[in-house]
C-alpha cells in the first residue's frame, strides 16, 4: 500500500443526511478550509460540493491529494461516495473516498472535550479522523463493484428471509405436529424438514390424527409419490412418521386448519424465495465476469468455495493488495477475539469482535463451512476444534475453521497462487 503525504493531504468530512450533507475540510494543521456546508443530497448538491472542493485546491496548491471520509449510513451515502470518487475535476488529486464505521467515529468523539452533538460537528469529527490516520477501512472501489456487492448483499438478505421463515414456522409446525418439530436428524422420517414430501405431510393431513389412523399402504404410497421415488426405505419413514404423530400432542379442532393454513403459507414463501435465489446467483455469476479474474480464479480453486462464495469475498475485498497480511483481513471481516487478561488470569471464553464487514464475514464463514465437506485437512481441524469444548461447539468451530481458511486465503491471493493440498499446509 502507498504510503499517505499527510501534510500534502486535504481531509474532507461529510455527515450524511436523507435531504442534507453537512461538508468540512481540514488540512493537517486541523485548520478548516471548509466549515461545516450544509449542502442538498442530490445530483446538483455533489456538483456544488466538488466546485467548493475544487476552489480549494485552487486556493492552497500545496494539497497533492484528498481523502474524504463518510459516515457508512445505509443508502444515502451510495450516491455522493460514487460521484466524488469519480468526479473530473478531483481525479487528478488521486481522491480516495472511504465509508466510515460510525461506531468508530463515536469512540474518537468521544475523546474531544465538551462536543456538541449537531451535523456540522459530525462532519469534523469525522474529516479529523481521517486527519489523525485513524481510517482501515477500504476506499470506494466504483461503480462495477457496487453493481456486484449489491447482488452478493441481497443474497444474504435473501437467506436471512428463508431462515427467518423456517424458525417462524417450526413455531407452527411444534404447535400442529410437536414431534415433528423436534425430532433429531437420526430419528426424523425424512432427511429434510423443509423439503417437498415433508411440507406434503404437512398440509395434505390436517391432523396428527389423520396421519395415526392411515393405512401403512397408503402412507407409503404417498411418501413414495411425493418424493418422487428419492427415499429409499419409504416403510421405515412411514414407521417413523405414524411414531412421531402418535407421540405428539393432541390439539382442538378448531386449531388444526389455521395452523394448517399457516403452514402452507410458510412454505409457499420459502420456495419463492429459494426461486429468487437462484435468480440471484445466476446474476451473480454475470456481473463478476472480468471484475478481478485473477484473484477471482484463485478463490474459485479452492474446493469448497464456489463461484458464488468466490463473488461475495471478492466483491468486499475488493483486491487483497489493501490487506497488509492476513490478521489485518481477518480484522476487516470481524472474525477476531477480544483478549481477556489480567495478571496471571487469562479467560478461556473471549468473545468474537463483530465490528468488520459483516457480509464479507458471512461469506468467508459459509465457505469455510463448504471446505470442511471438501477438504480432509479442515475437516480434521474442525473436528478438534469442536471436541475441545462443551459449549458453543459448532460456533467456535465453525469460527475458528474460518479464521485458518483467510490465512490461506491470503496466502494464495497474495502470491496469486491457486490451490494445492501442499501449499495449503
Amino acid at each position: 500500500m502507498k504510503k499517505i503525504d499527510y501534510l500534502s493531504t486535504l481531509f474532507v468530512g461529510i455527515d450524511i443526511g436523507s435531504r442534507l450533507n453537512v461538508i468540512s475540510a481540514l488540512n493537517f494543521e486541523q485548520e478548516f478550509l471548509i466549515r461545516m456546508a450544509s449542502i442538498p443530497n442530490s445530483q446538483y448538491g455533489a456538483e456544488q460540493m466538488e466546485l467548493m472542493i475544487a476552489e480549494v485546491l485552487q486556493q492552497h496548491h500545496e494539497f497533492r491529494s484528498i481523502i474524504i471520509g463518510l459516515e457508512s449510513t445505509g443508502f444515502y451515502g451510495v450516491h455522493i461516495a460514487n460521484y466524488l470518487s469519480t468526479c473530473q475535476m478531483l481525479a487528478p488529486f488521486s481522491t480516495k473516498v472511504y465509508c466510515l464505521n460510525p461506531k468508530e467515529v463515536a469512540k474518537y468523539k468521544e475523546s474531544f472535550n465538551s462536543l456538541d452533538k449537531n451535523d456540522g460537528i459530525d462532519s469534523f469529527v469525522i474529516a479529523d479522523f481521517a486527519r489523525v490516520g485513524r481510517i482501515n477501512t477500504q476506499p470506494w472501489r466504483g461503480a462495477q463493484y457496487l453493481a456486484l456487492q449489491r447482488l452478493t448483499r441481497h443474497r444474504l438478505h435473501i437467506t436471512e428471509c428463508i431462515a427467518r421463515e423456517k424458525t417462524y414456522m417450526l413455531n407452527n409446525i411444534f404447535l400442529k405436529f410437536s414431534e415433528f418439530a423436534m425430532l433429531d436428524n437420526d430419528e426424523h422420517p425424512f432427511s429434510n424438514k423443509y423439503g417437498a414430501t415433508a411440507e406434503a405431510v404437512l398440509t395434505d393431513y390436517l391432523s396428527t390424527e389423520a396421519i395415526v389412523n392411515a393405512s401403512v399402504d397408503e402412507l407409503i404410497a404417498f411418501i413414495s409419490s411425493k418424493s418422487r421415488g428419492r427415499i429409499h426405505d419409504p416403510e421405515q419413514a412411514t414407521y417413523l412418521l405414524q411414531k412421531a404423530a402418535n407421540d405428539s400432542y393432541r390439539l382442538d379442532k378448531c386449531l388444526y386448519e389455521p395452523l394448517t393454513v399457516s403452514i402452507g403459507c410458510s412454505f409457499n414463501c420459502i420456495n419463492a424465495f429459494e426461486k429468487e435465489l437462484k435468480a440471484i446467483d445466476d446474476a451473480i455469476l454475470r456481473t463478476v465476469k472480468g471484475l478481478n479474474p485473477t484473484e477471482y480464479q484463485v478463490l474459485n480453486s479452492v474446493p469448497g468455495i464456489g463461484k458464488v462464495y468466490a463473488s461475495g469475498i471478492l466483491a468486499e475485498i475488493g483486491t487483497i493488495k489493501c490487506f497488509k497480511n492476513n490478521d489485518a483481513l481477518a480484522k476487516y471481516c470481524g472474525i477476531v477475539w477480544k483478549e481477556n487478561q489480567s495478571g496471571n488470569f487469562e479467560a478461556e471464553d473471549t468473545p468474537m469482535n463483530k465490528a468488520g464487514n459483516r457480509y464479507l464475514r458471512y461469506y468467508m464463514i459459509e465457505a469455510a463451512g463448504s471446505v470442511i465437506r471438501h477438504c480432509p485437512e479442515y475437516k480434521a481441524f474442525y473436528d478438534k476444534k469442536f471436541a475441545e469444548v462443551r459449549t458453543h461447539q459448532h460456533k467456535r468451530a465453525l469460527a475458528l475453521t474460518s479464521r485458518k481458511l483467510i490465512r490461506m486465503l491470503f496466502g494464495l491471493l497474495d502470491k496469486s497462487q491457486l490451490y494445492s493440498v501442499e501449499k495449503s499446509r
